[in-house]
């Protein structure tokens, strides 16, 4: 990996691609300082500063802290990212989309432009949301609907913006445009998060204690890169064997290869999926001003992160059981929507290919289901841990901080991602000067 950065700036067209990604976090993070016309922007830092719950937390982490200052990036790519996600559980659902898909590079384009259409409806109806909500509470001052209607739009135009850049950074820079914007926000909450931890265990204490509670964080967050690395390069390879066939008087074929299933095959989306649901009962809660009292109000409170491994308020991590089973679920759900066993299966035997010791057919169908069962549960309860170490430290030492297990497994990964894409580039342009010699 070392190797790969130290190289990378040697060639040219790579420069020039790290140059124009560069350039384009720039313009995002100067687009999150850009306040939203007719907005009190400390009426919001003024609520967030009252607001204590895991949903707030996740979604600041998300919108690099661009709601809260309520600038024109406020919503963030989040509605790109639940539109992509709507897109991928509608294709298993739709026959016509399931067959765009399967259309090859025609499909995904026209797969494509219906999620921008989607994002910008959802931004729409976000940002509409939003200002009724905060505008009749003094977040727009004089609100009339001509004030309403410029700070939906303006928000609803930066969400669009958003996922333009991350598109032209996908085609002229480095990596997946959509997650390095992604990290991009993450990444600028952490010097705001550091100095809460530091506020929180090491500001006024001995030199001893403070010493040993920067390397039990240290500790804690190397462990959690190191986990999240492990389930992103584990893989469980299946061997497969081709027959030989007769080409002319030459037998052909009878290579072996293998079907890598990786262990964490849905990613952070399980994670994505679990937060969004236990977060919207309390943001709605929280923008209708409303202090639900009695089983609702307990409810609430299990739904907030920052109550579970509370040693005051043991119940509330009842919360947790759920949410764990919820990733499990997640995980399976979206695996099965990913990875067909019987389509591989199929294909395996049309090409000759079948798994040593399994037969052709259904009982390689239930091979794969086997395997496949074994393998996300093993990435369901390791995804579960990564998420679970930043929540228990927040439980126990009321440490409110945005950078979680999530936002960890996202850049990570996305990291890793990019790496990968950019030694692909090295090789392609090794092999052209080995060619062109």
């Amino acid at each position: 990996m070392l190797e790969t950065l130290r190289n990378m700036f040697r060639v040219k067209d790579i420069r020039k691609r790290l140059f124009y990604t560069f350039m384009m976090l720039v313009v995002i993070r100067l687009g999150s300082q850009l306040p939203v016309p007719g907005v009190d922007r400390s009426y919001l830092a003024n609520w967030f500063a009252q607001q204590t719950g895991g949903a707030f937390n996740f979604f600041s982490a998300f919108t690099g802290g661009s709601f809260e200052r309520m600038s024109v990036f406020a919503l963030s790519i989040t509605p790109y990212i639940t539109s992509s996600i709507i897109m991928q559980l509608l294709t298993i659902a739709i026959p016509q989309l399931e067959e765009m898909q399967r259309d090859g590079e025609e499909g995904r384009k026209k797969i494509t432009s219906i999620t921008r259409y989607v994002t910008v409806a959802l931004a729409l109806i976000e940002s509409t949301a939003m200002t009724v909500a905060f505008g009749r509470s003094g977040m727009i001052p004089g609100i009339n609907f001509l004030k309403g209607l410029t700070v939906v739009l303006t928000m609803t135009a930066g969400s669009a913006f958003l996922m333009w850049i991350g598109e032209r950074i996908t085609e002229n820079g480095v990596g997946n445009g959509i997650s390095i914007v992604l990290v991009i926000n993450i990444v600028s909450r952490v010097p705001s998060d550091i100095g809460t931890l530091y506020e929180t265990f090491i500001q006024g204490k001995t030199l001893a204690r403070a010493g040993l509670a920067a390397l039990i964080i240290l500790a804690v967050i190397a462990v959690t890169i190191v986990l999240v690395i492990i389930l992103s390069d584990a893989t469980r390879r299946i061997p497969v064997q081709y027959a030989k066939k007769m080409q002319g008087r030459k037998m052909a074929g009878g290579q072996s290869t293998f079907i890598p299933l990786k262990v964490n095959t849905a990613g952070v989306i399980p994670v994505i999926f679990a937060s969004s649901l236990f977060s919207m009962p309390s943001m709605i809660v929280s923008f209708m001003g409303v202090q639900p009292a009695g089983v609702g109000g307990a409810i609430i409170n299990a739904l907030n992160q920052n109550n579970w491994f509370s040693p005051a308020r043991p119940v509330y991590s009842i919360g947790l059981a759920v949410y764990i089973l919820l990733i499990i679920a997640f995980a399976y759900f979206y695996t099965s929507i990913s990875f067909n066993p019987i389509e591989v299966a199929d294909n395996m035997k049309k090409q000759g290919g079948f798994i040593p010791g399994i037969r052709p057919g259904k009982p390689t169908v239930d091979y794969l289901n086997r395997i496949l069962n074994y393998i996300v549960l093993i990435g369901a309860i390791g995804l579960s841990i990564v998420v679970i170490i930043p929540i228990f430290f927040n439980g126990m030492f009321n440490a409110y901080v945005s950078f979680g297990g999530t936002s960890i497994i996202i850049i990570v990964s996305v990291i890793l991602e990019t790496i990968q894409q950019i030694e692909s580039q090295m090789v392609v342009r090794n092999y052209k000067g080995f060619l062109s010699e």
